[in-house]
């Protein structure tokens, strides 16, 4: 691979839960997600995808090891300075749109943006409406958010997370609540953007067609990765 740091990585990342006893759900998990990749990650109900997904999403700041993103370590960074991060670096993408129904679909895409503040309100409503319109839904800009179909919603969900031009998309199952062709759909608007080379995507899921079709699979199997995909 390039000699550009990854945009995401991991160094021996473990997790342990103590209520009500101690259970370790993540073990050395030691990864790394290249500028442009477009990686799965797969494995058994309760294996630890998504508690890594939530640490990787730097939610979750109660684990040992080290995560880097952009390659800067976000050890000991504090609340806001990795709230900020977050926005600018990292969009996402979830099963479950979570749109704001009594919004537009235009204001829900914004969001994000007004939250960080880089551009001005008329700038940031550009940026959401070109954003509708390479998804090919800037027709709905104007509709409520309950008002647009569910393939249509996750469509916004993913103009949503690209809003601050994040290097990385992280996904939860974001196919889930899909039929096959709408997941199709989201999936090659995802390669798609990936194939673009400058944003990465890493998505679980149990959708083993979706994850054949990623550039590599990350396998975990209790709380370990078992296959790295290389």
């Amino acid at each position: 691979m390039s000699q550009i740091d990854p945009v995401l990585e991991t160094r021996k990342v473990s997790k342990t839960f103590h209520d009500p006893v101690t259970v370790q759900v993540l073990k050395e998990v030691s990864f790394s997600v290249e500028r442009g990749e477009f990686v799965s990650i797969m494995g058994k109900s309760g294996c630890g995808k998504s508690t890594l997904l939530y640490i990787l999403s730097t939610m979750d700041t109660d684990f040992q090891g080290e995560l880097l993103l952009d390659g800067k370590s976000t050890t000991g960074m504090d609340r806001d300075h990795l709230s900020r991060l977050r926005s600018e670096k990292i969009g996402f993408v979830f099963q479950f749109h979570y749109l704001l129904p009594e919004f537009s679909v235009l204001r829900n895409v914004m969001l994000p943006a007004l939250k960080l503040g880089r551009y001005g309100p008329e700038e940031v409503e550009h940026r959401a409406m070109e954003r509708l319109k390479i998804l090919e839904i800037g027709d709905q800009a104007l509709k409520r958010a309950n008002q647009i179909s569910g393939g249509q919603k996750q469509r916004v969900a993913i103009a949503r997370a690209l809003i601050n031009d994040p290097l990385i998309i992280m996904g939860d199952e974001p196919t889930g609540n899909l039929d096959s062709k709408n997941s199709d759909i989201v999936f090659d608007i995802l390669r798609g953007l990936s194939a673009e080379g400058e944003r990465s995507m890493l998505v679980v899921t149990h959708d083993e067609d979706f994850a054949k079709r990623t550039d590599r699979t990350i396998v975990m199997d209790d709380g370990r990765i078992a296959d790295h995909g290389r």
